[in-house]
């Protein structure tokens, strides 16, 4: 798709009510001229790919020209999965059987796909696993994920309502490492590590809160850049609400500073598992660490492009565009 395509298409999908309570909410917070916000706005749409939403995400009011350039805005990262990512290889990320099935050796952990004729097989699963993780198979941002404890009187019952939940994916509880179950025993705490043909381009810490099962940041979790050269996370965590956490919440354990154990290993795992596919070379890989080493939780096929580029995340207010193209350019030669 074109760049003007995909400018015309997302005009005619815009919502404009919420573009002008956007515009005026900008207004009120920076103080600046509505005209020149509506101005700006259609600007960086046309020269950046930014609508409305990462215009106020990304802060891009404050930043000059130079800076816009380095932002990876939505229109941005829409042009790296469609000229990365093979579309019929990417149903292998989005369907998690699918997923499960192609990188097995990477979860390290049982599972079981249930489809309605197979109690049996559920139940000897049950009795070796009586707590486990239950998932739909093609929902994300932790939608549908849930954590069951079955015994002999309850199993019959949990297997139906799986099956009319459609939670069609069951799996061991991955048991991650004691210093980053600290941060929120309740939830496993996910490394998100982006890579990009077989490389590591960015990577952050998602830490789960108010002893939700799920680290999503969608589901009060928090996230936090990880310096990909050192492993260690040198921003405070932020929340949905872009309040800034230095400790957690809750544990009040410390997450700037924090140093991920094993970095090393975990960014060779990743790139490891990204060999197994080479026609998604744009992956966002969920990994769990445990005292055994990285296993994988699931891959995205459609990373995310915000997360990681947050105002309080951003060194000198670049974004890590440059450090994506490298890598694109990189396979090239």
């Amino acid at each position: 798709m074109s760049k003007l395509k995909y400018l015309i298409q997302r005009i005619k999908g815009m919502n404009y009510q919420q573009f002008f309570t956007t515009i005026n909410q900008l207004h009120k917070k920076t103080k600046k001229n509505k005209v020149y916000l509506f101005f700006d706005i259609i600007y960086c749409g046309f020269k950046y790919q930014a609508g409305y939403m990462d215009y106020q995400l990304f802060e891009m009011y404050n930043l000059n020209a130079q800076e816009r350039k380095t932002i990876i805005t939505r229109g941005i990262n829409n042009e790296f999965i469609k000229k990365l990512n093979d579309p019929v290889a990417m149903q292998t990320f989005h369907n998690k059987i699918l997923f499960n099935k192609k990188f097995n050796k990477y979860l390290k952990r049982d599972w079981l796909e249930l489809n309605g004729t197979n109690f049996e097989e559920f139940k000897a699963f049950a009795t070796k696993h009586p707590s486990f993780i239950a998932k739909p198979v093609d929902q994300f941002c932790g939608k549908g994920v849930e954590k069951y404890s079955v015994n002999s009187q309850n199993i019959s019952q949990i297997y139906q309502k799986l099956l009319q939940n459609k939670q069609y994916l069951i799996e061991e509880v991955a048991i991650q490492c004691a210093t980053i179950s600290k941060l929120h025993p309740n939830s496993i705490n996910t490394l998100r590590v982006v890579t990009i043909n077989q490389e590591v381009v960015a990577a952050y810490i998602r830490i789960g809160n108010n002893n939700n099962i799920v680290d999503n940041f969608n589901h009060e979790g928090l996230a936090a850049p990880i310096n990909i050269a050192t492993g260690i996370v040198d921003y405070p965590a932020i929340d949905k609400k872009h309040n800034l956490y230095e400790k957690h919440p809750l544990t009040e354990e410390p997450i700037l500073w924090f140093q991920i154990p094993k970095w090393e290993k975990i960014k060779e795992f990743c790139i490891k598992a990204s060999k197994e596919e080479p026609k998604v070379g744009y992956v966002g890989w969920d990994v769990c660490l445990t005292d055994k080493g990285p296993c994988l939780i699931e891959g995205n096929e459609f990373p995310g492009h915000d997360i990681y580029q947050l105002p309080p995340h951003r060194t000198n207010n670049q974004g890590l565009l440059p450090i994506f193209l490298a890598a694109i350019e990189k396979e090239k030669k």
